[in-house]
């Protein structure tokens, strides 16, 4: 019988330590694979096969449990809209795609990385399903980052939020058809999560709203603005220093 998960456990930081390994492998090898058509093209695919496959399993384990219902097993969470696209994403390499899922698709699949709504431990099949998926939505931005060579701009955050809010319309709509909660629109989850500092519902899925615009925009500094900032001092400052 599988332990039930436990946060921060040993597991858990493995998790964590290996998304951080293929995110600096990825960041290390970007040039090398922008300068080779034929593996930059195959490892696209590769991402978005895999990503295709995690979702497929999670709904071919909940078939065979028992589990599937539509209340429960939809893929309407926000971490299983931006995995299916960046499946989209990535096979099409688009823009306005980009744009969403580096912000809402980085900044979901961490909060859920960093605080999972998992019952399953390892080493359960779930469990990896999970990790994995999340790992991997994360993966897919980064390569078209590193890779592809895209970049969001300011006006990429707007998009994000404005994807963000019709996402939550439609899903909260259907939330209240199917008798659910998918994205946590009618209630907390019963794990814990970010969302048990953000106060009663619905005030919580207001924080929410201001705590992703601030997210956001701070990996819009940091990945983009900062470093941009400072390769234009080092190219000021060569000429000078020679």
């Amino acid at each position: 019988m599988t332990d039930p998960f436990v946060p921060y456990s040993a597991s858990h930081l493995l998790m964590l330590l290996s998304l951080l390994a293929a995110s600096l492998l990825l960041y290390a090898f970007r040039y090398r694979l922008r300068g080779s058509p034929g593996a930059k093209k195959l490892l696209r695919l590769f991402l978005a096969a895999l990503l295709a496959v995690s979702e497929a399993v999670l709904d071919a384990w909940n078939i065979a449990e028992g589990t599937w219902n539509p209340r429960y097993t939809l893929p309407l969470e926000l971490c299983s809209i931006t995995l299916l696209l960046s499946v989209v994403m990535l096979l099409t390499r688009g823009r306005l795609l980009y744009q969403i899922l580096f912000f809402a698709g980085i900044g979901g699949a961490l909060q859920a990385l960093f605080t999972p709504n998992l019952v399953y431990g390892y080493p359960h099949i779930r469990f990896f399903q999970f990790f994995i998926a999340h790992m991997l939505i994360i993966l897919a931005s980064l390569y078209m980052t590193w890779v592809e060579n895209h970049k969001p701009t300011w006006k990429s955050v707007g998009v994000a939020m404005i994807f963000l809010n019709i996402a939550a319309f439609i899903v909260g709509v259907l939330d209240y058809v199917l008798d659910a909660n998918y994205m946590f629109l009618m209630h907390k989850p019963s794990t814990p999560s970010l969302l048990d500092v953000l106060g009663p519902y619905p005030y919580y899925l207001l924080a929410e709203e201001g705590i992703a615009l601030l997210f956001f925009a701070l990996m819009q500094l940091i990945f983009f603005v900062l470093p941009e900032k400072w390769r234009r001092k080092s190219a000021l400052r060569g000429p000078s220093a020679m």
